[in-house]
């Protein structure tokens, strides 16, 4: 019991410690890294409640994917942070406004909220006795909540989708492949038979046709 109390107080403590490290750093690459090091340490603590699956979850998409994403982007792009910044003093007593009162209305909903306690029943008595809490996860989310999964899955799908189509840029010097006009491609236009003399080879006049 001591163990699984230092454990905890060991993850939480870097975990709060490395979301705060997230907000006050300077340099985006330093708070990407401390966002990773803040989910590594949110998976020990979701394994000291046994919940291995969303530990797992966390390491390989949060923390494989989405953050090292996130730092991959951020190195590559270059982006002027400094010249970002330079509106904040005038965007400030907006921002200001605005977040007071998503506050407000954040405390609102918090102070209303009230939890059902036949839910926690409900829930518990859903899942079936003898299982790890990944096959438990899977019979629950694959058989009553399978179309909620599968709709979940087309909005991300057509997300993507979107992204895509948003920041493709085609640019007029780019020469790029058109399946129409290789399919329509017939051996005449594709080759072209010359008789070269012995010794002379290719000629300057016919070099423009050969390079088309």
């Amino acid at each position: 019991m001591i163990v699984s109390a230092l454990f905890f107080y060991l993850f939480a403590g870097v975990c709060v410690a490395s979301a705060v490290m997230v907000i006050v750093s300077r340099n985006p690459v330093h708070s990407v890294l401390f966002l990773i090091l803040a989910f590594v340490n949110a998976s020990g603590l979701f394994i000291l409640m046994g919940a291995e699956f969303l530990a797992m979850i966390l390491v390989v998409v949060y923390v494989g994917a989405v953050a090292v994403l996130f730092l991959f982007v951020i190195m590559m792009l270059d982006v002027d942070f400094v010249e970002l910044r330079e509106g904040f003093l005038e965007y400030l007593p907006i921002g200001l406004v605005i977040g007071a009162i998503f506050l407000v209305e954040l405390l609102l909903v918090a102070g209303g909220w009230v939890i059902n306690p036949g839910t926690v029943k409900q829930i518990t008595a859903a899942i079936p006795a003898n299982v790890s809490n990944t096959e438990a996860l899977g019979l629950v989310l694959y058989t009553k909540y399978i179309h909620y999964f599968q709709i979940a899955g087309m909005v991300l799908l057509v997300a993507m989708i979107g992204a895509i189509v948003l920041t493709l840029r085609h640019k007029a010097k780019v020469k790029r492949q058109d399946i129409n006009v290789q399919n329509a491609r017939t051996p005449e236009l594709a080759m072209a038979v010359r008789q070269v003399a012995s010794g002379q080879g290719l000629q300057d006049a016919d070099a423009a046709e050969w390079v088309k």
